[in-house]
């Protein structure tokens, strides 16, 4: 895949003026912000924006395991209430494009901290709700919160840590999202099967309540000025764009909806998405900045990243099917077996800086996309027969490759993003892998409702998971076309290959 061809960025004013305006807006040039952020702020905002990118994904996947119990303690079908997966999802969707203007313009500490303690009041609505329209709404006021936590915490880690450390602060942050869809629905099973399904919400009270006093003694108050108004119909279109679109891949699947249904949803949001791209050429600061795809590094990381989201964010799905629906798993075992992706994980957090300073961005992508590509058709080869420890043993390399790819993918989208673009980057970045992750279980989903039509049979078999891991697999190794365009210095501003040793 190459970098779209775009013409030589037009002249605009300035969106906005802050104090990273003091540097000149070169991709080498020094953080000013970053600098003058104390050395302890610096070290313990990575560990705080962990912990709420943790949290939301824990949430956005415990409830999956849960809904039975939900549904009858409710009173109401699975299929039914899964409308509070959706709900979180779709209010996730519609309200990232506004993240980064609200952090500009009200202040990214402000926001930061709101946007936790909302979350960690709507976690407890979530566990007091009685009905499922209450469900439904508290649900709705989490995604929403969900929406400004993550985004602009990131946004104040890229405006607290200088590009040099950036690669150590990014390998951090790829844990807690690796963590969450891994240990989310084996948890989900464990806290519902001995003490209740109100306590998978209520396990986000303490983690919010540290967040908010961390937030309020380490994390810095930058603030930008003269922000611009708010682009308000791309507001509207971007999210439209957004919510049919999640919606459409979300419901794949699940018999929530007809297909011609889900058709119209992705017609729409196609529609809506062609309609922003016009509106955005014309207007003077867009909402979803798409003038940053002229950024190679940016580009590519957005492109072929987002090919590795969707494969990886599949697994945990299609794993589940297997381990659960077809082995006869129960969910505790399944989360047992697949924990070991955790680990390995937790394992790349250490050698992820010293590989990438070794052979640099463009080759650990492209061989990287390779292995990961390959350790998630692997799992096609598992069967009820597997011994334990092969599963654990793919599983865990599995687990060490995608937090490798990831940490890089996530640390080179920001290489060359001049400072005072931080937030729209922030917002765009964060908007792509949203939907990347709803359209790779959309992608999984269909894969295996296609199988199961061409087999002819009603429920899923070991054939319908082999064909979703096989196309899955293959959408991680296409983004190596993606990662061929890069330059063979990229991402040395972040630690990579030609960067200064610590």
């Amino acid at each position: 895949m190459d970098i779209p061809h775009l013409p030589p960025e037009p002249s605009r004013a300035a969106s906005s003026v802050s104090a990273a305006d003091a540097a000149p807006d070169r991709p080498d040039a020094p953080d000013a912000p970053a600098a003058s952020v104390p050395p302890v702020s610096q070290r313990l905002v990575p560990l705080i924006v962990g912990c709420t990118l943790f949290m939301q994904m824990l949430d956005s996947t415990v409830v999956v395991t849960a809904l039975p119990m939900m549904a009858q303690s409710l009173h109401t079908t699975t299929v039914h209430l899964s409308v509070a997966i959706t709900a979180y999802l779709l209010a996730l969707a519609v309200c990232v494009p506004i993240s980064g203007w609200m952090a500009d313009r009200l202040g990214a500490r402000r926001v930061f901290f709101w946007a936790i303690a909302l979350f960690t009041l709507s976690s407890v609505a979530c566990s007091m709700a009685s009905t499922v329209p209450q469900l439904v709404l508290a649900r709705l006021v989490q995604g929403a919160a969900g929406a400004m936590m993550v985004p602009v915490g990131r946004l104040i880690l890229l405006r607290s840590v200088p590009k040099s450390d950036l690669l150590r602060a990014m390998s951090a942050l790829a844990v807690p999202a690796l963590l969450g869809p891994v240990i989310g629905p084996p948890l989900g099973g464990l806290i519902v099967t001995t003490l209740s399904w109100p306590w998978i919400f209520l396990i986000n009270v303490p983690v919010g309540v540290l967040g908010l006093v961390l937030v309020q003694r380490y994390v810095p108050d930058l603030r930008e000025q003269d922000v611009p108004p708010l682009d308000f119909k791309g507001f509207v279109l971007s999210s439209i764009a957004l919510a049919t679109l999640v919606g459409g891949f979300e419901v794949i699947g699940r018999d929530v909806l007809s297909l011609p249904q889900i058709v119209g949803l992705a017609a729409v949001g196609a529609l809506s998405g062609l309609l922003y791209v016009r509106h955005a050429a014309r207007h003077p600061h867009p909402l979803i900045d798409l003038q940053l795809l002229r950024v190679p590094t940016f580009a590519v990381s957005v492109l072929g990243g987002n090919l590795c989201r969707m494969a990886v964010g599949s697994v945990p799905f299609l794993l589940a099917v297997m381990l659960q629906e077809i082995f006869g798993f129960s969910a505790l075992q399944a989360g047992l077996v697949t924990f070991a992706s955790a680990a390995g994980a937790l394992v790349m957090k250490m050698a992820a800086p010293p590989i990438l300073r070794r052979w640099g961005y463009p080759r650990v992508l492209r061989l990287n996309a390779v292995l990961t590509g390959g350790a998630i058709m692997a799992c096609a080869l598992f069967s009820a027969q597997t011994p334990a420890w092969i599963m654990l043993v793919v599983l865990l390399a599995g687990g060490f490759f995608r937090s490798l790819q990831f940490t890089a993918v996530n640390t080179l989208t920001y290489a060359d993003i001049a400072p005072r673009d931080m937030s729209r980057a922030s917002t765009f970045a964060a908007m792509a892998q949203q939907l990347g992750i709803s359209l790779g279980v959309g992608v999984a989903a269909a894969t295996l409702n296609l199988s199961l039509l061409v087999r002819g049979a009603e429920t899923p078999g070991r054939p319908d998971v082999i064909a979703g891991l096989l196309v899955v697999g293959a959408m991680c190794l296409a983004s190596v076309l993606s990662f061929r365009a890069l330059a063979g210095d990229a991402g040395a501003s972040v630690g990579g290959k030609g960067s200064s040793p610590e």
